[in-house]
Formats: structure tokens, sequence, C-alpha cells
């Protein structure tokens, strides 16, 4: 919930000095409150994500049609292209509101992605499956297997990195090669040894629910989600009409939640060691919902510097609620427990054998 929070705070706003907050604020919770488990070394891949999108943003910008605006940054030779194809160019004329456009939204992006993987960096992401309702087994299984492909990845690169390393290693060369194919075998692994377990334990059994069932409880489930996002985007957006807001995202709900209550009647399911949901996990949320909740305020009360001007050209300017929400994103920091540490193994004491 706390990811989840900073992340539709991040949606609001594209001004980039709040997006780097944002960022700065999960960075600060991971690093102070992370353990030493696999997963938790995963929070840099996102980061480099999130660098990948910015460039990518920045780059897409260049290439195909940087000539918005009036400060010019730099004239490129223009390519011509087949009259099939207007109102698409390849490079000319580099202006700054179009770089500094594409900075701001692959930064918003890259914030957005950075905030939900933090969260995978502090938890196990395959734990989300004790609370995934019975409902969305199938479909909670298969977010959490997608979600958990980058720690897995970290995991498996770090294994395989030291392995490497014990080895003496290999020329850089054949660096990427030595390291790229190893991690997909261990992943490819990993998944297959994680199928085989699920499938002992029970996921994905039917029991004596019957096919109509089913489909029925499948239906309703998926329609509900549609619904939800759907819902869930024209409450966010700007420019989705009024009257599509609420209905539709208060139809989606309807519909998800007779899906879970047809699945509930008939499905039964047993959990062993429920993840408890304590006092200072309810505070961790809380911060989440009060960060995005704030900046729905200011997007009511403080709307102007939440989207900067680039015509003319303005260095970007953050009022109260905004920098309120960013420092409640960042209270899990001090408030939230440490991660667990796996313990230390003592080594054996050395005893005295008789010869």
């Amino acid at each position: 919930m706390w990811a989840i929070g900073l992340a539709v705070a991040t949606t609001w706003t594209t001004n980039p000095l709040l997006s780097l907050l944002f960022i700065a604020a999960a960075a600060c919770v991971v690093f102070s409150r992370r353990g030493d488990a696999p997963w938790s070394r995963s929070f840099r891949l996102y980061v480099w994500l999130g660098v990948i999108i910015v460039v990518l943003r920045v780059g897409f910008r260049v290439i195909f049609g940087g000539g918005d605006g009036t400060d010019v940054i730099v004239r490129l030779p223009e390519i011509p292209l087949p009259a099939w194809a207007a109102g698409i160019r390849l490079f000319g004329t580099v202006t700054w509101q179009s770089v500094l456009g594409g900075l701001y939204d692959g930064l918003r992006l890259a914030a957005m992605v950075i905030c939900l993987g933090a969260a995978n960096s502090l938890a196990n992401p395959k734990r989300l499956l004790k609370s995934v309702p019975t409902a969305l087994y199938d479909i909670g299984t298969a977010v959490v297997v997608a979600v958990s492909v980058f720690p897995q990845l970290a995991e498996s690169a770090q294994r395989v990195h030291r392995a490497r390393r014990l080895r003496g290693g290999v020329g850089k060369r054949h660096a990427v090669q030595a390291l790229v194919i190893p991690v997909l075998a261990d992943a490819l692994d990993r998944s297959l040894l994680l199928a085989a377990a699920m499938d002992s334990r029970g996921y994905g059994r039917h029991g004596r629910s019957t096919a109509r069932a089913r489909l029925i409880t499948g239906s309703l489930t998926i329609l509900g989600l549609i619904g939800v996002c759907v819902g869930v985007y024209n409450v966010l957006g700007q420019d989705s009409p009024g009257w599509m807001k609420m209905p539709t995202l208060l139809t989606g709900i309807a519909l998800g939640c007779s899906g879970l209550f047809v699945s509930a009647t008939r499905k039964r399911t047993t959990r062993y060691r429920p993840d408890p949901f304590d006092f200072t996990a309810l505070t961790v949320a809380a911060c989440g919902i009060g960060a995005a909740t704030v900046m729905y305020l200011a997007t009511q009360t403080q709307p102007a510097h939440l989207t900067p001007t680039l015509s003319p050209l303005q260095w970007p300017v953050i009022d109260s609620l905004p920098l309120v929400a960013a420092l409640a994103a960042m209270l899990p920091a001090a408030l939230a427990p440490r991660a667990p540490r796996t313990a230390e193994v003592a080594p054996p004491a050395r005893e005295e054998v008789p010869a």
C-alpha cells in the first residue's frame, strides 16, 4: 500500500523536483529498512530501468520531432520521409521545450517504476500470494510471478557473479556471455522448481466447483478488474469526462466484489503462518495513502506548479502540500522496523580428537 500510494502520488505531477523527491523518499526507505535477503538487492535494477526510461523518452523526443518550441538547442539534418509518413519527422530542429518535456515525462514514469520496485526490495514478492483473495488465485499467481522477475534476476546475477569470482573469472571480452547464459539458465531452473512446489501445495486446483461456476466467477472477476482499472484511470486522468469517473469505478468494484463473493462460497483455502497486519504495517500503509491524498489535495488547491510551464521556460517550484506529501512518503524510514537479517551461523567449536 505504501508503494502504491507513492506511485499514485507521482502520477499527479510532472515537476522534476517532485519526481526526484519521491525517488529519494523510496530510496531512503529501502536503504534504511531492507534486510540482507537476495531480493533486497533488486532496487538497483529498478533504478537502472528508470534511467533507461528517461534516456529513451528524451531520445525519442530528439529523433521523432524535437522542434516544438522556440528555444533551439541544435539544428540536426532532417531525414526526408515519403508522403504516406506525413506528420512524422526524423531529427531536424531540437528545442529545449521538447527535450525538457521528454525529461519531465520520463522522470514521472521512472518515479512510478522505482516506487513500485521499492516494495519488491523490502519484502518477498511471493508472500503476496498469502493475501490474494481466493477468486484471484490464478490471476494473482501470474502477477506475483511477473513482479518477482527482477528480484529473481538480481539474485541469480549475484550468485553467478560470486561463482565467477571464486573461479577466477574470465576476460572482459566474454564477460557478458559468461554472465547472461548462466543467469537465464538459473532463472529457468528456479521457475520450474517454483511451479513444482506450487503444484504440490495445491495451487490451481478447482475442488468441487463446476465448469459453469468457474466461468461465472472468472468472468465477473476479470470484468471487475477491467472496470476498476478503467475507473482508476478516469479518476486519475485530467482529461476524462466527469460523468465517466465514479460510475465506471463503482461498476468495476461491484463486479469484482460479486466475483469474490461467489468464489468465497465455493472454494476453501488454508494458510500456514499468515502475515499479521499490525499497527506498524497500518502506519506504513497510512504514510503511502496519506502521500497520495495530500497530492490529490494539491491538485485541487495548488495546481500551478505541479506541471511546470515550458513556454516560456521557468525553473520548477515546489509548493507546501507536495513537500508534505514527499515527507510523509519518507516517514517509514523511521517508523517501519528493519527487515530481519539472516542469522550468522557460528563455526563449530574445535575439539581435540585422540589419535
